[in-house]
């Protein structure tokens, strides 16, 4: 059974490249952006990656979700602080993020299993 962990961030690690080297400076500097504002400030890593948690299920960004989720764990976060998380994610987005909450809840049990 394929490992949907690694086959995420396999694409994402190659398409990621293929973007930046196109050099195309306004990409770059978005991603730079990003880069920087998950950074440590003064909001620690963690709960800046739960907050684009919430933004991303809100947004229905179904990879950006898988991407904060990974990162809120590497960054520290358990599951009771992403299931929070995810509570306040659905009830800021409405019943239509549903969907996008139960693919993120299996992609955290991926997660786990990826750890043990």
């Amino acid at each position: 059974m394929p490992n949907k962990v690694e086959e995420f961030n396999a694409y994402r690690a190659k398409m990621n490249d293929k973007l930046l080297a196109e050099n195309n400076k306004l990409i770059k500097r978005i991603f730079n952006l990003d880069t920087n504002a998950y950074m440590a400030g003064a909001l620690d890593v963690k709960t800046k990656e739960l907050l684009g948690l919430v933004a991303s299920a809100v947004l229905r960004c179904d990879d950006c979700v898988k991407y904060h989720l990974e990162s809120s764990k590497k960054a520290g976060a358990n599951k009771e602080e992403v299931m929070e998380t995810l509570g306040i994610a659905t009830l800021v987005g409405g019943t239509i993020v549903v969907p996008h909450l139960r693919r993120a809840y299996e992609y955290w049990e991926d997660l786990e299993e990826t750890e043990a």
